[in-house]
């Protein structure tokens, strides 16, 4: 599974980097707004400081404008991933793009249809949204689990990139159902390491071999 880091945060990015936990980059408007920078600018920024694939969302609702952003913002880097809606036209940019060659990651997915609609138009990456179908009362992860079965049933090359994780429990259940990808903040992938046990064991060790009186350097 690979792992992608969710934000504009560009320590976030750096400390994930150095940690191998950065297999790529997502980020959104509201991450854009949240860090308080230049939109072109931050972008520009991440794709420089990571090799694999920055997500950089279009903001226009209409398939001729959408175009018109793709093409600016795939001047920020070589690495560069188009984010589309999941809209009619969204899919129409996604077709579009996909035809010459550029990535593109379908976004705010909510049903298997969608990401059906999103394979079929060629996008390199499906991210169905479950924090926020957990938020609704449904369980996020049975749309994980109906987009893989769609996807294996028919071929498709498209990754299932999971988004709006909120907690380990997402990775965990994403990681059984055989998703390509989670994309989460720093802090949930940061979690993952963290267990009390782990915490215990190692207070013991360090009590036991201070007890010692030893030393390896």
């Amino acid at each position: 599974m690979k792992f992608f880091v969710d934000t504009a945060e560009i320590a976030d990015i750096a400390e994930m980097a150095d940690l191998g936990l950065c297999d790529g980059v997502t980020t959104n408007p509201s991450l854009i707004h949240k860090s308080g920078r230049d939109f072109l600018e931050v972008i520009a920024e991440i794709a420089g400081m990571v090799e694999g694939p920055v997500s950089a969302e279009v903001v226009a609702e209409d398939h001729a404008a959408q175009m018109r952003e793709a093409d600016k913002l795939l001047t920020l880097g070589d690495n560069i991933a188009i984010k589309c809606p999941l809209t009619l036209d969204g899919l129409k940019t996604t077709k579009a793009l996909a035809g010459n060659g550029v990535a593109v990651n379908v976004t705010l997915c909510f049903s298997a249809n969608q990401a059906l609609l999103a394979a079929k138009a060629g996008a390199a990456f499906i991210s169905p949204f479950v924090g926020r179908h957990d938020d609704i009362g449904y369980d996020g992860m049975n749309l994980i689990n109906d987009i893989r079965i769609i996807y294996d049933n028919y071929g498709f090359e498209t990754e299932i990139l999971v988004a709006s994780v909120r907690h380990p429990i997402h990775i965990l259940e994403s990681a059984k159902i055989a998703a390509d990808i989670v994309t989460a903040p720093a802090k949930v992938l940061k979690a993952l390491a963290s267990h009390p046990l782990t915490d215990k064991g190692l207070a013991a060790f360090t009590a036991d071999w201070a007890k010692t009186g030893q030393s390896i350097v």
